[in-house]
């Protein structure tokens, strides 16, 4: 059967037009939220029309508000205790009916999974849902858990109620008391590693990992705060709140995160750094787990590197067929440096890999140093640096030389010792590839002279230095098509009569962008650059230089794409230093 999304189905059944639906997409894109509620918010349609569309999605059964007898619980089957009174009325749920292992609950939203699976925690059932609409539970649920006797006394309900959920806050308190040494009491070792095996938990970890990879997210943050958790999923570079769990569940979350990374689970109060190796139906996925103490609790970041998500190929990853064509005459070099440069976040480590995929032959000894290793690849030998036992960059760069390499690969250089290395490496016939933090191709080198590499040596070892920034690119499926002009671009013409920019459906969750490439400047070192380098050139002469040797900066590259319609001309100014 074909899966129809619910601006679809609201179409299909005459309650809005395809204008309308676009509409709301555009709002959607400003002020986020579910694409339902944006319509209801813009008086197009009601909340029970998105109940029942979502119960069409979903196929899920729909209580419709005019039918409210459907709403009241089953009497005399406990389901006050099943469900608390302060998790339903906070949730907008109410347990309607018990049978045997089976609890059948009515919400809102039913697309909330974590509240489903915190719903089967809490009552220790299988949960059944059907939906109805927010202000019909609110009501039903007032009726239930708060409505008062004849003499105007809480009734037994609200009493039972009342009992339960001061013994469930008296029991969220103790895990919050100060001792005397002034950290926060909490949960014994033994009973945190039972609670942490739990099924719910272990299913809720593997929920918000398996949802992360499948959203195509590179970090997934989990925060304490005083009341609340927040969940959040970095995708495309920018970060996106996701419904959390419960807050009490914080403390089994990250315990049951450590014992996957073979973390301490009983040191709260330093930093700790892991990895999970998951699997994911016919691939692997490696996770770097890094905790940090808050003073609410731990935080955790898990960084998603995903080899099968990102092709390690340099045509694949957004460069050009005239960079590649230099890109691949530098590689072939049998000694030299080769850097590419960037920010934190810019995908130097993945070009990196690509470029020493290119190298990979049964002939050489491929040998990479990285702290730590992302992706692991068949053929070549990876070190990570463990600094604690004196495992270095320097250090195991001076093994490498008696390892007989023939290509290094260095994840990072960091001071002058590394640096220093690599250049007599490269001098000394090894072919080495690093990356710099540093803003564009040119500042590479001034930036490696400042570290205190001396220029004699520089110039002689340099083969290629990249310059590189990640550039979302536009949604395929809602970009939108406009004359641009050079008033609205700052006096820039473009080839095109026509290019694109970010407009945001529901396929790109109203971002109007899906996925990443790279926008890159690559400067081969000549004889020209090398001479500017000689006597001591500036960053901005270097870059001037290989400018007229016919080298694109990352904003030329970027219009490019902008003109093939890959990316937005916002974007491409965001991105860039150069604009």
């Amino acid at each position: 059967m074909t899966y129809l999304k619910l601006g679809e189905i609201l179409i299909l059944q005459g309650l809005i037009t395809e204008k309308q639906l676009q509409e709301a997409i555009v709002v959607q894109k400003k002020e986020k939220g579910r694409i339902g509620e944006i319509l209801v918010k813009l008086g197009m349609i009601t909340e029970e029309h998105v109940a029942e569309a979502l119960g069409t999605q979903m196929g899920i059964q729909h209580y419709s508000s005019k039918n409210l007898d459907l709403l009241k619980p089953q009497p005399d089957q406990g389901l006050e205790k099943s469900i608390p009174a302060e998790f339903a009325k906070k949730h907008c749920v109410l347990p309607l009916s018990r049978h045997l292992n089976s609890l059948t609950c009515v919400v809102h939203d039913p697309l909330d999974l974590l509240l489903r699976d915190n719903l089967k925690r809490i009552s220790g059932c299988e949960i059944n849902l059907v939906i109805a609409t927010h202000t019909a539970i609110q009501g039903a649920i007032n009726d239930f858990y708060f409505k008062q006797s004849n003499d105007g006394s809480p009734s037994m309900l609200d009493r039972a109620v009342e009992r339960s959920y001061t013994q469930s806050k008296n029991n969220d308190l103790t895990a919050l008391v100060k001792d005397d040494g002034g950290d926060t009491a909490e949960l014994s070792l033994d009973k945190l590693i039972a609670k942490a095996e739990e099924a719910p938990v272990i299913k809720l970890v593997d929920l918000i990992i398996r949802q992360a990879i499948d959203e195509r997210a590179s970090d997934i943050h989990i925060e304490p705060f005083e009341n609340k958790i927040t969940l959040r999923y970095r995708i495309d570079g920018r970060l996106y709140n996701i419904p959390p769990p419960a807050p009490h569940l914080h403390l089994p979350i990250i315990s049951r995160i450590k014992i996957l990374a073979k973390l301490d689970i009983a040191e709260k109060r330093l930093p700790q750094d892991g990895a999970i190796m998951a699997k994911l139906e016919n691939r692997s996925v490696d996770i770097r787990v890094s905790t940090i103490p808050t003073v609410w609790g731990e935080k955790v970041v898990m960084r998603i590197l995903d080899k099968g998500a990102v092709p390690l190929e340099l045509a694949s990853l957004g460069f050009d067929a005239k960079q590649i064509e230099v890109l691949r005459k530098a590689l072939m070099a049998p000694y030299g440096l080769f850097f590419v440069t960037g920010p934190t976040g810019s995908g130097k480590s993945t070009t990196l890999y690509a470029a020493v995929n290119e190298t990979l032959d049964p002939t050489k000894n491929i040998i990479t140093v990285e702290d730590p290793v992302e992706y692991k690849i068949d053929g070549i030998n990876q070190v990570a640096i463990k600094p604690e036992i004196g495992l270095t960059f320097a250090a195991a760069l001076r093994a490498f030389l008696r390892q007989d390499p023939d290509v290094i690969m260095v994840g990072e250089i960091r001071d002058q010792e590394t640096a220093t290395i690599c250049v007599r490496a490269a001098l000394t016939g090894h072919f080495v590839l690093s990356t710099l933090h540093t803003n564009d191709a040119a500042s590479a080198i001034t930036r490696l002279i400042d570290i205190g590499v001396p220029q004699y040596l520089l110039t002689p070892s340099l083969v290629m230095i990249m310059g590189q920034r990640l550039a979302r690119r536009l949604c395929q499926k809602c970009k939108e098509p406009y004359e641009p002009t050079p008033e609205q671009h700052g006096g820039i013409t473009f080839k095109s009569d026509l290019i694109y920019r970010s407009s945001g459906c529901e396929a790109c969750k109203g971002s109007g962008y899906k996925g990443r490439m790279v926008i890159a400047e690559v400067m081969p070192i000549d004889d020209t650059i090398r001479a500017l380098v000689s006597r001591g050139a500036g960053h901005a002469e270097i870059k001037d230089a290989a400018r007229k040797n016919g080298m694109a900066t990352i904003f030329e590259s970027g219009l490019r794409l902008v003109e093939k319609g890959f990316t937005s001309y916002d974007e491409i100014c965001r991105i860039s230093v150069d604009t």
